[in-house]
């Protein structure tokens, strides 16, 4: 059962909630990860899913712990129609009974990106529309939320912590110690669906006009923004001071 979290932060932040909770966790298997999230949040946690190349494995361990915990699915518009069809099928085989799927409010759209092709001048702008506000939105009745991110896939994430503190929110890394061997492994041992494009040579997913195949031997999300000094849409990045934090509204 969850405890009140509004006691546990008002006496030391979630800061420092975040830090004792990395220290207990930080070698732990991800299924163990994942029960102290819930243990620790209950309705008060989310998951954040990109029903991507990768998503069966966080998928199938939170559906162990709690089918019911709400996964929250960006819809950006700009999707592959092979993501949205895997959306549906692996959410109905893991027996995941809450899936919301986030979409671009109508307002941002008009106002920013009336001919849908915002990604060719402004990427950043376009991501901040599609991807980081409608999360914002979602979040802003949750306390903690868990994520797929894992320290081999290079860059930012290299120094990934199992447990962070995200604009007052708790953020659950659960798979960042694992490597891409131990991925494959548990998909082979469960017989987990791939996302139809990673047959095609695509190592990671995402929006179509900004995700192409990768090259053998490049990392894994060599694919995602090719060419571009990015690689992160915005959702994990921290936020400048002053700015509006991760929950609701505009930022």
């Amino acid at each position: 059962m969850a405890y009140d979290q509004t006691d546990a932060t008002s006496l030391s932040g979630p800061g420092s909630l975040a830090a004792r909770l990395d220290a207990e966790l930080r070698d732990a298997h991800p299924l163990t990860i994942l029960r102290k999230a819930y243990e620790t949040f209950g309705g008060k946690l989310a998951l954040v899913s990109s029903f991507g190349a990768e998503s069966a494995v966080l998928l199938h361990l939170a559906s162990q712990v709690a089918p019911s915990i709400p996964v929250l699915f960006l819809d950006t518009g700009m999707l592959f129609g092979q993501t949205l069809d895997y959306r549906k099928s692996l959410a109905a085989q893991l027996a995941l009974t809450d899936v919301r799927d986030l979409r671009p409010a109508f307002a941002d759209l008009a106002v920013n990106d009336p001919k849908s092709d915002l990604w060719r001048t402004d990427i950043d702008g376009c991501c901040h529309i599609r991807k980081v506000l409608p999360l914002d939105r979602a979040l802003s009745g949750f306390e903690g939320w868990i994520t797929g991110r894992k320290r081999f896939h290079g860059a930012d994430r290299l120094r990934l912590a199992v447990v962070e503190e995200s604009e007052g929110k708790i953020k659950f890394n659960p798979l960042a110690n694992w490597s891409k061997a131990e991925l494959d492994a548990y998909i082979a041992e469960y017989q987990l669906p791939a996302h139809p494009l990673v047959a095609q040579g695509f190592p990671s997913v995402g929006c179509w006009p900004c995700t192409k195949p990768a090259e053998d031997g490049q990392d894994v999300r060599a694919g995602r923004w090719a060419g571009q000094d990015k690689t992160e849409c915005g959702i994990h990045v921290a936020r400048a001071p002053g700015a509006a934090p991760n929950v609701g509204g505009d930022i």
